[in-house]
């Protein structure tokens, strides 16, 4: 198939996963091509903005003309067949300019009955296959190996169950990049996540879900304490935190709260936050004044509700790309993880206010989720002292109270009370 320039940018900018909406897309191109069957092939696409940037996508075509992809093509139990053999064996395919390289685990066997395509992904397609497997699709494609390739393989060759496990994955190399095309994973059955799991039952039954966070806890800790446990390798081995770190940290901060404190709208919503930038500068600085900070690990990188499963009585960490704003590479970089527990006890505050539960909600549901995770981590030696967690804590919470607080004021209007009830929280406990 050879789509022309206004096909491509058609096609491309108005799918669910395009996500650069917000910018001007002027130009479109197939870099590479490469076919997987004889009605199918996979095509490298760049779309370039007036900024003079470009990203790059990953289509799935039909090769012999037509429609460029349609909802059926990758829900094509043929084409799944195809892909999952081609990883079993260990095959590479040549592209134009290079070659697509499959590679699987032990124990990746071949038959595919029937595929189906989960609707509600966004950035990413992903099929389902007999309800045993999962293929992931990555759209926008950058240069390096995925960070969720990279940590699945860790935590499989580490043998942390609490995650769906990696069965195969391809890739691309060429002169354009070298790039991680899909994976493969074990499909959670009877799953349901932890956000729609917290709607459900926070209502009417809020001690349900309450009883269930503890075991959260616990396993986002041993998903830490296992990332953490080997210093051979390299991008893996727990890192003593620079004194720079922390000052970046309070810098960057400083800067996001400055801005946005400055342009807070004339509304209702922001007003008990309006003129309270100095107080929160304030509390950033006296947080900060932290002294160490612990160590410094790979982690999940954008934890929360949406991002655990739970089924069969337990709990399950999905979806390792970390936070999509980010580049590959600071995805890649060792953070503190309590980055991680910050992401969920913001969560928590989201579905707690969502779900017009009482306050003492929020506060039963952080209380046990941090006793069960620190029950874990405690003699790994990955976090400071006690005081310092918790001030480290409340630093990492008003860093992702401030992003909220931009992202519901450009996208969710509705939800801008969340964030600012956050802020007030934080600048509450620091007064009292």
């Amino acid at each position: 198939m050879n789509p022309s320039e206004a096909e491509l940018l058609d096609f491309v900018t108005g799918r669910r996963w395009f996500g650069a909406k917000s910018r001007e897309a002027t130009g479109a191109a197939v870099l590479d091509r490469a076919a997987v069957t004889e009605t199918v092939e996979v095509l490298l696409t760049e779309i370039r903005y007036a900024t003079g940037t470009h990203d790059v996508y990953q289509l799935v075509v039909n090769a012999g003309g037509g429609a460029l992809e349609d909802a059926e093509l990758l829900a094509d139990p043929g084409l799944a067949r195809v892909l999952v053999s081609l990883m079993g064996a260990g095959a590479g395919l040549p592209s134009e300019f290079g070659e697509l390289s499959f590679c699987s685990r032990e124990g990746l066997d071949t038959p595919v009955v029937r595929a189906r395509r989960i609707d509600t992904e966004q950035s990413n397609s992903s099929i389902v296959l007999d309800d045993r497997l999962i293929l992931k699709l990555y759209r926008r494609l950058e240069a390096g190996v995925s960070p969720e390739l990279e940590l699945l393989r860790f935590l499989a060759d580490h043998e942390f169950s609490n995650v769906p496990q990696l069965q195969g994955w391809w890739s691309y190399s060429g002169s354009l990049m070298s790039a991680t095309l899909g994976i493969v994973q074990q499909f959670v059955p009877h799953a349901v996540d932890g956000w729609t799991l917290a709607l459900a039952e926070l209502p009417d039954n809020p001690d349900l879900f309450l009883e269930r966070v503890g075991r959260l806890g616990e396993v986002v800790g041993a998903l830490h304490a296992v990332l953490a446990s080997d210093s051979e390798e390299p991008a893996f081995a727990p890192e003593d935190a620079s004194p720079e770190m922390l000052a970046l940290l309070r810098a960057t901060v400083d800067d996001e709260i400055e801005q946005i404190f400055e342009h807070l709208p004339d509304d209702e919503s922001v007003a008990p936050i309006v003129g309270s930038s100095g107080a929160v500068r304030d509390l950033l600085g006296e947080l900060a004044n932290v002294g160490s900070i612990g160590k410094v690990i790979r982690h999940h990188g954008d934890l929360h509700l949406g991002q655990v499963l739970l089924s069969d009585g337990d709990w399950f960490v999905v979806d390792f790309e970390g936070e999509p704003a980010r580049s590959l590479p600071e995805r890649r970089v060792k953070r503190s993880p309590l980055r991680d527990v910050a992401g969920m006890l913001r969560s928590f505050a989201y579905v707690v206010h969502v779900a017009g539960c009482a306050s003492y909600a929020y506060e039963r549901a952080r209380e046990l989720f941090l006793d069960g995770y620190l029950g874990i981590v405690e003699g790994t030696g990955i976090l400071p002292q006690p005081y310092q967690v918790e001030r480290l804590i409340g630093i990492f919470e008003l860093e992702k109270a401030v992003y909220e607080l931009r992202y519901e004021l450009s996208h969710r209007p509705d939800w801008v009370h969340i964030p600012v009830a956050g802020i007030e929280s934080l600048l509450t406990k620091t007064t009292t």
